[in-house]
């Protein structure tokens, strides 16, 4: 195991740096907070019109009522300035803008006016339209009933150890019955038997976070930086499974990647790729147009940051492959890009969300088993400022019409939900879902970190959850039949690099046990 006062002291350092960067922020923009004592009876109905005008030309127009008058004050307000070129305390740009060739290009990209886009009177109304609105503080969410009792799972741990545990993805590799595991910490890409036994470890830089396997070779998309960063150092690595066949990278100088999708988008017989770049500022959702000569060709499809992952599927039944993708950072939504055909594509709007929403996954399946892929969506991503438990976090089912057009069915709260997987995993004949939160109310309902919902039939779920689900922090998950026994199973895997704890003997406990990822092996075919 790695020595335990190193990574303590990685934490802490990071932990230092980070609360620095919150403090210096707070402290300067302590004027932006002064503006929740204005009068409160003043009419801010001008304020809400030129927030429908300038909030609403880059996101979704949020309402007052999403965050609390300190969030609104000491964050979002000062940071929706520079968007509009109004930059209230110069430090502030220090926050916003990291340092080098990163920060660099997010100045010069455009999406900064140079110059105030409103005058300083406009600027004080569409904040006073906000704070005077806004609650003092969101109403807490409820406390849920999540049991202990949970039978149907078995916790698998392995016993090699990580520390910190640094998990940026873990998946099933059903192709030869192992386990896959991306590492920032130590920016790893290790491979575990379906014993839980460490096979290999390459160093792949910091953050694998996709693998898709093909026949002769496998693609492993790395960020580049587990931080968000405007700087193009992440990649996309062919690993060959033959011999006589190096590694090399398909598509470079990637803007912090997240995932990657494969399929021929053109017709022309080439695999092509779409890749989320994430970035902080400056990302873009592309596809590589496959030049058949081991080149590829940009092509972007949405040039906003915030891409987390992408399908591809022919979603309107004509016979061409289009993209369905899930965007945070601002202007989030889940969008689709028709296939036009020649490469071309549409986009088309499928959800909208508010830019506090924290969208964190997505995925398609078909829920009501009606033929049509339904969107199973969770929004809990807590990391931008201080976290605050919000109401509308948590796992959402949207049902498809069958014209792509979609209807928010079921919404469970959990608070700081990162992803859940839906399946019939007791193999009753409905639909359960499986879901990690990474930012749950460790204070009150530690429970949250992992929930099982079990469905009743009639979409009514009750929770439960494993005897200590604080064995991890977990932010990334996996579901397969990894043991081939005709059951689903699932991955959880954990991450205490680069956060801001809310109680210091769990990130202890995260430290100091190492545990890099559970399975939790389905007994239903063992009863």
């Amino acid at each position: 195991m790695p020595n335990q006062n190193n990574n303590s002291a990685i934490i802490a350092k990071y932990l230092i740096e980070k609360m620095k960067h919150i403090f210096t922020a707070i402290i300067c923009m302590a004027m932006a907070g002064a503006i929740a004592c204005n009068n409160t009876t003043e009419d801010t109905s001008e304020g809400k019109a030129l927030a429908e005008t300038y909030c609403a030309s880059c996101h979704k127009l949020p309402t007052p009522d999403l965050l609390d008058k300190a969030s609104w004050s000491q964050y979002m307000l000062p940071r929706m300035g520079v968007f509009l070129g109004i930059v209230e305390h110069d430090s502030l740009l220090t926050v916003l803008f990291e340092e080098g060739p990163g920060g660099e290009k997010a100045k010069k990209s455009g999406y900064f006016p140079a110059k105030p886009m409103l005058s300083q009177q406009e600027w004080t109304k569409l904040k006073n339209y906000f704070l005077q609105n806004a609650p003092e503080q969101l109403q807490a969410p409820k406390t849920k009933t999540i049991s202990k009792d949970l039978t149907l799972f078995e916790v698998k741990i392995p016993e090699h150890k990580m520390s910190p545990p640094s998990a940026t993805f873990v998946q099933f590799n059903t192709h030869d019955n192992t386990i896959y595991l991306g590492d920032a910490n130590t920016q790893t890409l290790s491979v575990f038997s379906n014993k839980l036994q460490l096979l290999q470890a390459a160093k792949v830089k910091e953050g694998a976070v996709w693998v898709q396997e093909f026949e002769q070779e496998a693609f492993v998309t790395v960020m580049g930086s587990f931080s968000p960063t405007d700087v193009s150092s992440g990649f996309i690595l062919s690993l060959p499974k033959v011999a006589n066949r190096p590694v090399f990278k398909l598509i470079d100088s990637l803007q912090r990647p997240v995932h990657s999708a494969y399929a021929d988008l053109d017709g022309d017989g080439l695999m092509d790729v779409v890749t989320c770049e994430f970035a902080k500022w400056t990302g873009k959702l592309s596809w590589w147009k496959n030049l058949g000569n081991g080149k590829f060709e940009n092509k972007i499809l949405r040039n906003k940051p915030g891409a987390e992952k992408a399908y591809i599927k022919d979603l309107n039944g004509d016979g061409l492959q289009d993209i369905i993708a899930l965007f945070g950072q601002g202007d989030e939504g889940i969008f689709i890009f028709y296939n036009q055909g020649g490469g071309k594509f549409k986009e088309e709007t499928a959800l909208h969300f508010s830019p506090s929403n924290g969208s964190s996954y997505f995925q398609l399946y078909d829920f009501n088993q009606d033929g049509h892929d339904d969107i199973i969506y969770t929004a809990g991503d807590n990391a931008d400022f201080k976290p605050v438990l919000k109401n509308y976090h948590g796992i959402y089912v949207y049902l498809n019409d069958g014209k792509n057009n979609f209807k928010q069915e079921i919404f469970y709260q959990l608070n700081g939900a990162y992803a859940a997987f839906p399946a019939d995993y007791d193999q009753d004949g409905d639909i359960d879902i499986a879901a990690i939160s990474f930012f749950p109310d460790y204070q009150n309902q530690p429970e949250e970190s992992f929930v099982f919902l079990e469905n009743d039939g009639k979409n009514n779920f009750k929770a439960s959850t494993i005897a200590d689900p604080t064995l991890g922090r977990w932010i990334v998950m996996d579901a397969a039949d990894y043991d081939n026994d005709g059951d689903l199973d699932l991955i959880l895997g954990s991450l205490a690099f680069e956060v801001i704890p809310t109680n210091n003997d769990l990130i202890n406990k995260w430290v100091n046990n190492g545990i890099p990822f559970i399975v939790l092996e389905n007994k239903t075919k063992h009863k």
